[in-house]
């Protein structure tokens, strides 16, 4: 069984332009620029919400397969939902430092960016990205 969330030909950049809330929709494109600096992927839609850079394919013991992105974002209504940790590594030291977030297993909830330190979210993204690369080969 693979998963139902593919990628799509639909444009990164249209997509966050079109976000209804106007605060959510700056913070969408500031996360596109940081995403695509600081990963060097080139954004894709996956499904017709989220953001992606690089992605990977998986195979787990149960046989389950299928393609994910490597990181990523999704303007959603309540929250900003950010896409990098696989849910492998305990990246608390580098969270302490961050700002108000809550936490998924594998992503990341954010209010405001101007609430939230970018520059510790670069860090969090490469180390995601660094992480998932131990486990699967990431790709453009």
């Amino acid at each position: 069984m693979a998963n139902a969330t593919q990628p799509t030909d639909a444009d990164p950049h249209a997509f966050c332009e079109a976000v209804a809330h106007p605060g959510r929709r700056e913070d969408a494109l500031r996360l596109l620029d940081l995403f695509g600096q600081t990963s060097g992927y080139a954004p894709r839609m996956w499904g017709p919400t989220i953001v992606g850079f690089g992605q990977y394919h998986y195979t787990y013991a149960s046989g389950r397969t299928g393609d994910w992105l490597a990181t990523g974002f999704s303007p959603r209504k309540a929250n900003m939902v950010v896409y990098i940790m696989p849910g492998y590594t305990d990246f608390s030291h580098i969270l302490a430092r961050l700002g108000p977030h809550k936490i998924g297993k594998s992503c990341l909830y954010l209010g405001p960016l101007g609430k939230i330190d970018e520059a510790v979210l670069a860090e969090l993204i490469r180390a995601g990205l660094d992480d998932l690369a131990t486990r699967w080969p990431v790709s453009a």
